[in-house]
């Protein structure tokens, strides 16, 4: 088993990124009623480098929760709007031709867009056709914009959380498969529990007014995420990743017969890479200088649910991909033992 071999300045800063989970989710919380279930593995996405996408029902505090999560982070907020008629420039930015009097020349120069910001809100992302869409696809993966064949480097860190309705349909647009890979979560945002509702409703009907510190600083933040990558995991954790996702696979040998059943097509490599950074990201919020097999356990379903495409039979017996994955998480995880097989829990 591979220990943990972290320096000693390391090990302060990973005591002090625990502490700072904490004082986030303390600081949030005067802002945000309940969602502990999306802060977390938000946090954890952010720490990790990666982007994330939150899908719920309207008035449930997505965009809410991503504004108050750049403040408390202290970096440079932007809001995208996503429309029908968006256009690509609209969010990179576009050329214009300028004219210098004196020296009696014109050129072209480069007006940067929204997206040149360190937190972009993609709000309601699926209500723009593909090709804005794709606008983001460079941005996202090579932190960059190309424009009139020049590269313009993104503010670094650079983070896109996006916003989805699942359930209104008219005016939307599926998001492409290679954009949806970028994202390394999808979050799922649930309805509040009744004592949370009344609590919703009561903070905001009054005129109370909160105020968001900052609890870390940006240059912090980057320490963080760099304490990340170098958190300690074995080989036999780092299989244990691999494996949950060539079991979503329906033409890998190992695929339970439920998978080969219902998908359409499983998880990609870049899948097997969130899972093990996401679970690193756990455990230097936990304070933990080792990822644990719990932690790949932990992360699996925000990181596999949006890259697993079931099929028809799936759809006409009413299955869900969370049912699916939460089956092969629960045997990885040894805590189906009462369930047998896979089978077995969908017969249940």
């Amino acid at each position: 088993m591979t220990r943990s071999r972290l320096p000693q300045d390391d090990l302060a800063l990973l005591s002090r990124t625990r502490q700072v989970a904490e004082s986030i989710e303390r600081e949030l919380a005067t802002q945000i009623v309940g969602q502990k279930q999306v802060i977390r593995p938000m946090l954890c996405t952010l720490l990790a480098g990666g982007h994330s996408l939150l899908v719920g029902v309207p008035g449930l505090a997505k965009t809410l929760m991503i504004q108050s999560l750049a403040q408390v982070l202290d970096l440079p907020f932007r809001r995208i709007q996503f429309t029908p008629d968006l256009m690509p420039a609209d969010i990179t930015g576009t050329e214009v031709l300028v004219e210098d009097r004196q020296a009696g020349v014109r050129e072209l120069r480069f007006v940067p867009g929204p997206i040149f910001a360190q937190m972009i809100l993609a709000d309601e992302i699926n209500r723009t056709p593909p090709k804005t869409q794709a606008a983001l696809l460079e941005a996202m993966q090579e932190r960059q914009v190309t424009a009139g064949g020049k590269r313009h480097p993104l503010p670094q860190p650079f983070f896109v959380l996006a916003t989805q309705n699942p359930v209104e349909q008219e005016g939307t647009y599926p998001l492409p498969e290679a954009q949806l890979d970028r994202f390394m979560t999808q979050l799922w945002v649930d309805y509040p529990t009744v004592e949370e509702e009344l609590d919703i409703v009561l903070r905001t009907t009054d005129d109370r007014k909160v105020n968001l510190q900052p609890q870390v600083s940006q240059e912090e933040w980057e320490a963080m995420m760099q304490l990340t990558r170098r958190i300690a995991i074995d080989p036999s954790v780092a299989k244990v990743a691999l494996q949950l996702a060539r079991r979503t696979r329906p033409g890998d040998p190992e695929a339970p017969e439920e998978v080969k059943r219902y998908v359409t097509w499983g998880a990609g490599p870049r899948a097997s890479q969130h899972l093990v950074l996401l679970a690193k990201a756990w455990a230097a919020l936990e304070g933990e200088p080792l990822v644990l097999e719990s932690h790949i356990h932990r992360v699996a379903l925000p990181v596999l649910r949006h890259r697993v495409q079931l099929n028809f039979q799936a759809d006409a017996e009413g299955l869900r991909v969370d049912s699916l994955l939460q089956a092969i998480i629960d045997q990885a995880a040894d805590r189906s033992a009462s369930r047998g097989s896979l089978g077995d829990f969908f017969r249940s």
